[in-house]
């Protein structure tokens, strides 16, 4: 019983040393989104304050974990009196609803440098599962800082419907569909 304990605690030991953790490089990464206004345009903005990680044992990312919290008082549609309007209890209420974060529960490869996301996304103070797709651009060395780099573009959609967001703007006004774009570097170490 005693050599089983230890041997398990060894084997949980190993796991969790060849895991590698890999930290967002906010200078070079985006988070942002679209979305239709009189379904007539498209307009879009971003957060500009988040934080995010990616722990992961294999080169490809397939058992990756990923986590990501981003500050709504960040967002940034390029028109202040908008960016007001979407902090208030309106919109994002970001007095009550400060940040939101999400966590993934699966990373899998569908294709070459082709992944389904899937996570809780928690948002206006409600949690729904989502699923994106991601692509790997690749990975490469810094040639300044030599640190191994790594490239996601993430994709999908949501409905503001679903997180009770905005409940009584039409979808005419604002379309219910919210479009999610990021653009990431992530630095390992």
């Amino acid at each position: 019983m005693k050599k089983t304990t230890i041997i398990a605690s060894l084997l949980l030991i190993a796991s969790a040393t060849f895991a590698q953790t890999w930290t967002v490089d906010k200078a070079h990464s985006r988070l942002g989104f679209t979305f239709k206004h009189l379904m007539i345009a498209e307009l879009g903005g971003t957060f500009n304050s988040f934080d995010a990680k990616i722990t992961s044992s294999k080169s490809d990312f397939t058992d990756a974990v990923i986590e990501l919290t981003a500050d709504v008082n960040s967002i940034d549609t390029d028109n202040s009196q908008r960016d007001t309007h979407l902090k208030s209890p309106d919109f994002f209420n970001t007095e009550k609803h400060p940040s939101f974060t999400f966590k993934s529960t699966s990373f899998k490869k569908v294709a070459d440098k082709q992944y389904k996301l899937t996570g809780d996304l928690t948002f206006n103070g409600v949690t729904k599962p989502v699923t994106l797709d991601v692509t790997l651009n690749g990975t490469t060395v810094h040639p300044m800082n030599k640190k191994e780099m790594a490239g996601f573009t993430v994709n999908g959609s949501i409905k503001r419907s679903d997180f009770g967001f905005a409940p009584n703007l039409p979808d005419a006004m604002v379309s219910d569909e919210i479009k999610l774009v990021a653009s990431t570097e992530f630095v390992k170490g």
